[in-house]
């Protein structure tokens, strides 16, 4: 189902059930999968692998080129999965050869209006990005995370799996999983996103170890290796507890939000 104000490349290939809207154009080397649906005025530019029943609405700018002053037009690539919602304007670049030269998105996400995924950015499943939503370049984002309305993410950092990023946050560190990071320069962490993790069917009993967890990375006055250490003694049976510290551990040069 092609309006007839549509520009498709010869060159892209279009899977079974695909609709697209008015004045949507679709580049050279973009491959869409089934009953995917591209809405008014959508561009899509390749090279970009995009996985079946993905949702684009107008306007949306879709595997453009890096916004990268080093950008000398090499050849790099957007990946994305299956079942994403791409809201009116949404923008997402494809990768850079010196970040690797990919940009991923997994399935499941729902990304609102004017939100930003920049190159090289590794978004997994699951996700959520609220209105004007910006990740700079080279941010890897978990599984089921929500990063709030206006809020900005500074390049190479990380965000955890199930981390909730307030509304109008500056994340210039990496930003824990399962807690909630809140604020301008600088974010603070606020605890444990406990109302989302009960919401996800997480138990009473993985909350509360995260929450102590938490308490003693945090608000203990412990060194950062010893309360690492503590939480693996007293908390290592979770795998969420052990992923919290792992997540620590592996934290960039930046460090982070604390």
């Amino acid at each position: 189902m092609r309006h007839p104000t549509a520009i498709v490349s010869e060159e892209a290939v279009i899977g079974h059930g695909v609709e697209i809207g008015p004045y949507a154009i679709i580049g050279a080397g973009v491959t869409i999968g089934a009953d995917t649906k591209i809405g008014a005025q959508t561009r899509i530019e390749g090279p970009a692998k995009i996985g079946e029943r993905n949702v684009f609405y107008g306007s949306a700018s879709i595997g453009g080129p890096p916004q990268d002053l080093k950008y000398r037009g090499e050849r790099t690539e957007l990946q994305i999965g299956n079942d994403n919602v791409f809201r009116e304007f949404v923008t997402i670049n494809r990768g850079t050869a010196g970040g690797g030269g990919l940009t991923t998105i997994e399935s499941d996400n729902f990304f609102m209006a004017y939100s930003h995924v920049a190159h090289d950015c590794h978004v997994g499943s699951h996700t959520i990005f609220a209105n004007n939503a910006t990740l700079a370049g080279h941010v890897d984002v978990g599984d089921h995370s929500t990063i709030g309305a206006f809020s900005a993410v500074h390049q190479f950092c990380r965000v955890g799996d199930h981390a909730f990023i307030g509304g109008f946050t500056v994340v210039t560190q990496d930003a824990l999983p399962f807690i909630k990071t809140v604020g301008d320069r600088p974010a603070k962490t606020y605890g444990i996103n406990t109302i989302g993790l009960q919401r996800k069917g997480f138990s009473a009993e993985t909350i509360d170890a995260l929450d102590r967890a938490y308490r003693i990375l945090i608000r203990s006055k412990l060194k950062l290796q010893d309360a690492l250490q503590k939480i693996e003694s007293d908390y290592g049976f979770l795998a969420e507890t052990r992923y919290l510290v792992e997540f620590v551990r592996g934290s960039s040069h930046r460090g982070f939000i604390r």
